[in-house]
């Protein structure tokens, strides 16, 4: 394709001038429905993370500097410290890693955000509330996608058996807490590894010889 820089307009005949005004014609090299510079894009991600990799360190240094001179009672730069630490990491991690695939990334956030919520109660003095209903509700919000995930990809959910075996460990540490007083409410707690076990069973019983060959796969059980 051709175009005149004279006429503005695109010629498809193979010619070497314009036929309105005669001119000399130019091979016009813009390609179409090219693939769109997909390294640009991750080269401007990577630079805007480092931006705020350097900004959020400048920030917590004059934050830790304001703390400890004007408010010394409660270390609040930590938990803005750990903030900017989840974000970046959330950054580098969720978004610029395209090595890690979707299920990996969303149990990696909730359980990093979980413990930055933990964080948080223990800076402000700890009075329990964040291992007793964020931590066995965050283990609940981990059941859920789960079974919102295998209801989306139900020709291959028997996948996820793993991912349902890991949140029975994961469910358990509430109840482990528990024999050392650090966990209070035992209802939620118990909720959460009696739906983590529930839905591995059902995911078993319903899947049959699916979930059979699944788990055969994955731990090599002939």
């Amino acid at each position: 394709m051709s175009r005149c820089r004279q006429c503005n307009v695109e010629i498809l005949d193979h010619t070497q001038m314009c036929p309105l005004c005669k001119c000399v014609i130019e091979e016009d090299d813009t390609a179409e429905n090219s693939y769109p510079d997909i390294r640009l894009r991750v080269r401007k991600l990577n630079l805007a993370v480092r931006i705020f990799l350097f900004t959020a360190i400048l920030l917590e240094a004059l934050l830790i500097y304001i703390n400890w001179n004007y408010a010394p009672e409660i270390r609040w730069s930590i938990i803005s410290g750990a903030g900017f630490a989840y974000i970046y990491f959330m950054a580098k991690f969720a978004v610029l890693n395209d090595n890690a695939g979707y299920r990996s990334k969303f149990l990696a956030l909730t359980i990093f955000g979980v413990l930055y919520v933990i964080l948080i109660d223990y800076v402000i003095g700890y009075h329990g509330w964040s291992v007793n209903f964020v931590l066995p509700g965050g283990l609940l919000f981990i059941d859920a996608f789960i079974l919102f995930v295998m209801f989306l990809n139900r020709r291959n959910w028997q996948s996820y058996i793993m991912l349902e075996i890991f949140t029975i460990f994961l469910s358990a540490i509430p109840l482990l807490l528990m024999w050392f007083d650090i966990v209070t409410e035992t209802f939620i707690s118990g909720l959460a590894f009696a739906v983590s076990v529930f839905l591995f069973l059902g995911t078993l019983i319903i899947g049959d010889r699916r979930a059979r060959s699944e788990l055969g796969r994955r731990f090599h059980v002939r």
